[in-house]
């Protein structure tokens, strides 16, 4: 717009359409991407985070999109951000994906497996460099990691927030099985951790999918002490049971 201002000739018509290379829409509740956005032809930066979206059409990205997400070690611009929606399907997105991509940024979804593990894959993201799918759902470890290690040029993964990263030997697994990744979780791996877990990827049976979680309560209030219930012998008052259920959601 700044551009525009300078050469007024850009706003007339089609013009504008043609200038911009960055737009941000964030947190404005928007919930899907129609193909108007086709008309940004030069659109290099596309920012649609903390919105609505539960799915996008990759046939409506314009072709100049060529990176997926924010990634600090990317130059700024070719940025399409989709963080903290409401994304729970790639199909669409995998249907026609921008060829070029280097990084896929889907941290903060509704993403789980094994459903979505199948669009994680060379197949549809051959240049892929980074990948974030922080904070979502996945659980199965051995059937992503198995996805994953077809994108050659895959360097940096963030997988945190994730069920699977409970597993007491997840970083270890997925260090010795994607030799070519250089941050898992933004920690650098270094090649005193590569030697630390060399042969962990040969032992699948240590990425169970399964974790063992103590919960520990210091205190509850508003349930009946037992010990004051305590009838004297010989009483024929009636006897009162009383059960309860404590549940955790994570």
């Amino acid at each position: 717009l700044r551009e525009a201002a300078v050469a007024p000739g850009l706003c007339r018509g089609s013009g504008i359409f043609h200038s911009l290379t960055s737009l941000r829409i964030v947190g404005k509740g928007v919930e899907e991407v129609d193909d108007g956005l086709l008309k940004l032809e030069q659109l290099e930066e596309l920012i649609l985070s903390t919105n609505r979206i539960s799915r996008i059409t990759s046939a409506n990205l314009p072709r100049t999109l060529r990176v997926e997400g924010v990634c600090c070690c990317l130059c700024p611009g070719q940025v399409l951000e989709l963080c903290c929606n409401a994304v729970a399907d790639l199909q669409d997105l995998c249907a026609q994906p921008p060829p070029e991509l280097q990084h896929l940024g889907l941290g903060y979804n509704r993403l789980c497996s094994p459903l979505q593990d199948k669009y994680l894959t060379a197949d549809f993201w051959p240049n892929l460099v980074s990948l974030d799918l922080s904070f979502n759902s996945f659980t199965d470890l051995l059937e992503l990691v198995c996805q994953l290690s077809s994108l050659q040029k895959l360097r940096i993964l963030l997988l945190q927030g994730n069920p699977l990263a409970l597993i007491p030997t997840y970083r270890g697994f997925l260090v010795d099985s994607l030799p070519k990744l250089s941050i898992l979780d933004d920690i650098h791996i270094g090649p005193g951790e590569r030697h630390q877990f060399h042969g962990v990827a040969r032992q699948p049976e240590l990425a169970r999918s399964e974790a063992r979680v103590v919960v520990s309560v210091g205190e509850v209030k508003g349930v009946p002490d037992p010990s004051a219930q305590q009838l004297e012998a010989g009483s024929e008052a009636p006897v009162v049971t009383y059960s309860y259920c404590v549940t955790y959601e994570f």
